[in-house]
């Protein structure tokens, strides 16, 4: 079946033609798509900085990756930071510069991709006089080789857990 694009009103651009954009929806079924925005007033403080966390979401399902967005002030740096944990930073704005095991890196900024190794230990520095934002995106969720058990000796369900041992640790 041929796929033909809306006629959009007068004095708007027609939009680009997919075979998606109007698919019917099943009465009852959920949306397919969840959004929300990156926003510092969303953020908490983690890891010496401001990090909103973007993958899971609350009341999302177990996913293979994590992502955070992070927040730096002018002329921050990050507490130190070592996971087994691949890690990609995609800077959105400011500059900055990361050292691995204490050997400082070439600098960044924004629209950069940045590829942290894993077991290294990082420090982010925000080496301008604006804030620096960024989105962590690390594989696998739980780092491995982590206890699953609690502090008590017993074991329980981590995949709704959210204390420091089993986030991942970006930055």
């Amino acid at each position: 079946m041929p796929f033909t694009a809306p006629i959009p009103p007068p004095g708007e651009q027609p939009l680009a033609p997919t075979p998606y954009r109007d698919l019917p929806r099943t009465p009852g079924a959920a949306a397919m798509a969840n959004r929300f925005r990156i926003d510092r007033s969303s953020a908490t403080e983690e890891f010496g900085l401001a990090c909103q966390r973007l993958i899971p979401w609350p009341g999302g399902e177990e996913t293979p990756v994590g992502a955070m967005a992070c927040f730096l002030r002018p002329g921050g740096d990050s507490d130190p930071d070592c996971h087994n944990q691949d890690e990609v930073m995609i800077i959105l704005a400011g500059s900055g510069a990361v050292a691995l095991d204490g050997v400082l890196e070439p600098p960044f900024r924004a629209g950069d991709i940045v590829v942290l190794p894993r077991n290294q230990e990082h420090v982010v520095h925000n080496t301008g006089d604006a804030e620096l934002s960024w989105v962590s995106l690390y594989w696998p969720l739980r780092e491995p080789g982590l206890p699953t058990g609690g502090t008590d000796g017993t074991d329980r369900d981590d995949s709704t857990d959210d204390t420091d041992e089993n986030k991942e640790v970006a930055a």
